[in-house]
């Protein structure tokens, strides 16, 4: 047997503004999910994007501990095309979250923008750039 991926596990110190982050990029997690301590939203290919709290996990890992450094882990959101990214870019940038990298024309083909999670997380969008 290969092991395969299908869960992509984020912790969250606030469940509400997270669903709220994901939510504005397309992923669907079930209504009232905000009071809960763990939530999936289903993707394409039998994976799921899940979300815990911090008190979920440190329920089964009590030596958990917050990272004090930027992870080593970052999403990507591909955009239907550039004007998109750059649409999407604004629209999360207007709702108060960070912009670490403004929208780009990147030398590997595509537009390009990074936006930071609630918890700082780095999350892509980007859409091939017309050839």
């Amino acid at each position: 047997m290969t092991p395969q991926l299908n869960v992509i596990g984020i912790v969250v110190s606030d469940m509400t503004a997270s669903l709220a982050f994901y939510r504005r990029l397309g992923l669907e997690f079930p209504e009232g999910s905000e009071s809960e301590g763990h939530v999936e939203a289903a993707l394409p290919g039998d994976v799921r994007v899940t979300l815990d709290t911090e008190a979920v996990v440190k329920s089964f890992h009590a030596d958990w501990q917050r990272p004090t450094t930027a992870g080593r882990i970052g999403l990507a959101f591909q955009c239907a095309d550039p004007a998109e990214v750059d649409a999407v870019y604004d629209e999360l940038i207007g709702a108060g979250y960070h912009g670490e990298l403004k929208p780009w024309d990147a030398f590997w083909g595509q537009r390009y923008a990074t936006i930071l999670d609630p918890d700082g997380n780095s999350v892509d969008l980007y859409a091939p750039l017309p050839s």
